[in-house]
């Protein structure tokens, strides 16, 4: 579904990530958040690990925009009903897919490819244009959201 179609939506998974990062929890190397998915690279910091993160970063957005529809979209709520022993709503797939990176080779494809998906949907011509994507960093060096730490690769 495309959920996350409006800002608002994409704002409650930006506000996220940034309280990620700020309470040191994460290290984000790259993001984009398109209208019925996102994509991140992360890096788990201290003792959390990235199921602690995903587990967090996926409780939180899901209330935050479980309440925002409540109040705004309860059509959109209705489709987001599910019949599950854990909940009755469910706004992310309940496994998501994570890929470990573990050569510089796949980091760069990956990252590449986060950056290319709005000008690949068509939504930019450029991918530094799409304004909820870290591409925008890596062009222009200038961080918006203040949440990007630039990659390094050894």
């Amino acid at each position: 579904m495309d959920l996350l179609r409006d800002d608002s939506y994409k704002d409650i998974v930006v506000s996220t990530l940034k309280f990620l990062v700020d309470n040191n929890r994460i290290e984000l190397s790259a993001f984009v958040i398109m209208s019925n998915h996102v994509h991140i690279i992360w890096q788990p910091l201290q003792h959390y690990t990235l199921t602690n993160i995903q587990s967090s970063f996926m409780r939180h957005t899901s209330k935050q925009i479980f309440k925002k529809l409540s109040v705004e979209d309860p059509t959109m709520l209705e489709k987001l009903k599910v019949n599950k022993y854990d909940g009755d709503y469910q706004v992310w797939k309940r496994e998501p897919l994570s890929i470990e990176l573990f050569t510089e080779k796949v980091f760069l494809q990956k990252f590449e490819y986060i950056h290319n998906n709005p000008v690949a949907a068509g939504l930019v011509i450029f991918a530094e244009d799409y304004k909820y994507s870290s591409a925008k960093f890596y062009h222009t060096g200038l961080d918006e959201f203040n949440m990007i730490t630039h990659y390094t690769v050894n």
